[in-house]
């Protein structure tokens, strides 16, 4: 795919507008998907940051959690951040009893790892496909990567700090995902990575 593609934001709960605000500084027709129908309109998904209990039981509640697991099983490119993570991943620590996510990385990730709203931070993160320069990478309630299988590729880790090697960023095939907000930073370099895999370029 080589024309600019059309990508979705899950609109259910989140920075859905921020990250329409990030597509749309690069050029790239972003739409909120609030209904199972929309996900066949556009060719690339964003699951926003925000609360991943909250999102999971409203995905459930207006009939897209199985509709969102088909279109990651069928090959969907979908980029996570922060709470879109945990919604990616197929095991989740730390989570509500019967937590649900849509899944598709091999990854295991640890619900408010950095912890409480009030501990949110900043920290400079090298992404790697990203170019040379790193992240000012915004934690709030982040989780973090506790264990991945062998097909995911690490992507960048907190390199100081007592949380120093922790992951925070991950791919697997057209997946990615991410434990910060780049939406929140004016940093076009992650969304632009997503949309060059969502054409297929990287």
């Amino acid at each position: 795919m080589s024309a600019t593609p059309s990508i979705g934001v899950l609109g259910l709960q989140g920075d859905t507008a921020e990250h329409l605000a990030a597509l749309g500084g690069l050029g790239v027709p972003g739409t909120p998907v609030t209904r199972p129908e929309r996900l066949d309109d556009v060719q690339g998904l964003i699951i926003p940051g925000g609360e991943s209990t909250t999102m999971a039981k409203l995905a459930v509640r207006y009939e897209l959690m199985e509709p969102l697991r088909k279109h990651v099983a069928e090959g969907m490119p979908v980029y996570g951040t922060c709470a879109g993570m945990i919604m990616l991943a197929d095991r989740v620590l730390d989570g509500i009893e019967d937590q649900q996510t849509i899944g598709g990385i091999d990854m295991t990730v640890r619900r408010n790892a950095f912890g409480r709203q009030t501990e949110s931070f900043e920290a400079n993160v090298r992404i790697e496909g990203a170019g040379e320069a790193p992240f000012d990478a915004v934690f709030i309630r982040a989780p973090w990567v506790e264990s991945v299988g062998e097909d995911v590729r690490v992507l960048g880790r907190v390199t100081y700090g007592e949380k120093a090697g922790r992951i925070v960023a991950v791919r697997q095939g057209g997946l990615l995902a991410t434990s910060f907000h780049p939406e929140l930073t004016g940093d076009p370099r992650l969304h632009r990575l997503f949309v060059e895999m969502v054409k297929g370029q990287a």
